[in-house]
């Protein structure tokens, strides 16, 4: 973990080719596709990954703001300078200060930021139930508004069924059907009681990666997620408010012991949601 400053961490995760993948053994996988520690008081974490450029971190501010610096392998002036971001709200009731504009996230809300050189700041209302603001971040062409999306604003999906374990919520928050965007494209799936499977049938998209981020999973629970091309497959044992990368050749489903909700981003060259490769369940090795 490098600091780029007194409260901001970062690393670097390489991409992979998933012939060297499967080779991987457990410890391997959790170190290059798992990101454990998003969250810490008074501190931006960060993950730089070479899949799509995209970053993906947590900031927690408690006794003070935190500013979204410009880490060192962006080289720019401000980390927003080339990028745009899109930020969730996991935690208590707080602020994002972006340039002169104020958006005040209560949870579960977001807020998509466009391109631009001004300074980003994350702030909670209250310090004994702080904020935890999520974030996924990509190279942008140009410069979008920013705006806060609210679930009444999203476009939801209502799938699965009880009998399957799988019924959820998909709620489509900071994508092209709600607002303009570059190539950044972020939602929540929201499981119901009793249903603990996502994203089945599986699938892959080789034009975009993805990250899921997993929270509401209660004490003493985890999250199994599933990875791999679909004849490969691996897993990965996940705690909440742990996020995962998903290369372009991956599959990224997950089954958990209690019901969960989880945040995917995905960057890359499509903006497309129903842009899928499907694997029938049975196929699945």
């Amino acid at each position: 973990m490098i600091k780029n400053g007194m409260k901001t961490n970062y690393e670097i995760r390489y991409a992979a080719h998933p012939e060297d993948a499967k080779h991987y053994d457990t410890d391997r996988l959790r170190r290059d596709f798992l990101i454990e520690r998003l969250f810490a008081a008074d501190q931006v974490n960060m993950v730089y990954s070479m899949y799509d450029r995209m970053v993906v971190g947590g900031a927690m501010p408690v006794g003070e703001a935190l500013p979204l610096e410009a880490i060192d392998p962006l080289k720019a002036p401000c980390f927003t300078t080339r990028r745009e971001v899109g930020v969730f709200n996991v935690g208590g009731a707080g602020s994002i200060a972006v340039g002169d504009s104020v958006f005040h996230l209560d949870y579960k809300e977001a807020l998509y930021i466009g391109r631009g050189d001004r300074a980003v700041t994350f702030c909670s209302d209250d310090p004994q139930h702080p904020a935890k603001f999520y974030f996924n971040s990509t190279p942008a062409h140009c410069a979008y508004p920013c705006r806060k999306v609210t679930k009444a604003d999203a476009v939801v999906a209502h799938m699965g069924a009880l009998e399957t374990s799988n019924e959820r919520d998909i709620n489509k928050m900071l994508v092209s059907q709600v607002l303009p965007t570059c190539q950044l494209q972020m939602g929540m799936t929201e499981l119901a009681p009793g249903s603990v499977w996502n994203t089945m049938p599986a699938h892959v998209h080789s034009r975009r990666m993805e990250a899921y981020f997993y929270f509401e999973v209660p004490a003493g629970q985890a999250v199994c997620h599933f990875m791999g091309e679909p004849q490969q497959t691996r897993h990965l044992w996940m705690q909440g408010d742990q996020a995962v990368l998903s290369p372009e050749w991956s599959i990224h489903s997950a089954a958990a012991t209690h019901n969960y909700t989880f945040i995917w981003g995905m960057g890359g060259e499509n903006l497309d949601y129903g842009d899928q490769d499907f694997s029938q369940i049975t196929d699945l090795k």
